[in-house]
């Protein structure tokens, strides 16, 4: 006999990506994430940038290059991605065996989006000279016109490996390109993709908060604007920058990335303090909207039914496989 209730739930969690409704309030998640976890031979990568309960409850927290890392090399049947789509679609393509799930499909990336395959396949054809290197940070079909993936962490080193009478394309962020031209001193042609989160910091707001906690460092992501990078004692990517609040000697931080990475740096160093970097709007802090779309609940539901599971085209998988395994054999 056909479940039906269950029919039409799988229905409304393919459409959605969530579940509509609530788990059993009376059910302890992060037990059952673990029962289902060792049930299933599950493994979950998050983010630096999800809420702190999944963080809790991962096997792995990471930045994309430390995410990209560890599913190359995971032996779980199933790859529990917390993090949004071109994270899931990363894993899956240095997995193509293995069921990759998303808690939900609608965690998208707004620099992702910010390059369109159309339009970046028919810039790339403008530049048939150029070596092509792309911020993981974008879809599946960009990753495949690519002929090098970058992270944050490992960008430079990236850039460094191409001959220096090559000429580059950068993509798709223009901060993190223009960041990048000015240590490398290459002159990397830049598509113009910015992420949301790191564009609306506001320096003025910055600069008053500077005022009133006088011994805080202010430390920022390289996706920001330059203007905002220019007033930064560090710079870095998010494993960058945590690292550097457990080493440097200051007990106060004034955080310019997404509020996730307090979560751990507040673990990693309690005695100290993170204010996180006020943007250009009335909120007190900078959250992804697409990262926190994933909650534990989404998680439990998601591992429960192995749904919603990321599926993508195998011609595609291979042609984005090569540009992430030249990535990965870089930054050993």
């Amino acid at each position: 006999m056909i479940d039906i209730n269950r029919e039409i739930f799988v229905e409304d969690l393919i459409k959605y990506g969530h579940l509509n409704q609530e788990p059993d309030p009376s059910l302890d998640l992060f037990d059952e994430i673990e029962r289902i976890k060792k049930e299933k031979n599950a493994v979950i990568l998050a983010h630096y940038y999800q809420e702190p309960d999944i963080q809790d409850i991962a096997d792995y927290i990471g930045d994309s290059l430390g995410l990209a890392q560890e599913a190359a090399k995971t032996e779980a049947d199933i790859i529990v991605f917390a993090g949004v789509h071109f994270m899931a679609e990363t894993a899956k393509i240095l997995n193509p065996g293995k069921k990759v799930l998303l808690p939900d499909l609608k965690a998208g990336c707004s620099l992702a989006d910010s390059a369109p395959a159309k339009e970046f396949k028919a810039f790339r054809e403008s530049h048939p000279d150029h070596v092509i290197i792309s911020y993981i940070n974008c879809s599946a079909e960009v990753k495949a016109f690519s002929d090098i993936i970058c992270t944050s962490s490992n960008a430079q080193k990236i850039i460094e490996s191409v001959p220096k009478e090559k000429k580059i394309i950068f993509a798709p962020d223009r901060n993190l390109g223009a960041y990048l031209n000015s240590k490398t001193g290459r002159d990397m042609v830049l598509w113009n993709g910015a992420c949301m989160v790191h564009e609306i910091f506001s320096l003025e707001k910055i600069t008053k908060l500077k005022i009133r906690h006088p011994k805080a460092k202010f430390i920022a992501h390289p996706e920001c604007e330059e203007a905002v990078l220019k007033i930064a004692d560090y710079i870095g990517s998010t494993t960058g920058l945590l690292n550097y609040t457990i080493s440097d000697d200051a007990e106060e931080y004034i955080v310019a990335t997404e509020t996730g990475i307090l979560h751990q740096m507040e673990l990693a160093s309690p005695g100290k303090a993170f204010i996180p970097a006020p943007p250009n709007n009335n909120c007190a802090c900078n959250d992804c909207p697409h990262m926190k779309l994933n909650t534990l609940e989404k998680l439990y539901t998601c591992m429960k039914y192995e749904l919603p599971e990321l599926t993508m085209d195998p011609e595609l998988m291979i042609r984005a496989r090569k540009p992430i395994e030249r990535m990965l054999q870089i930054s050993k």
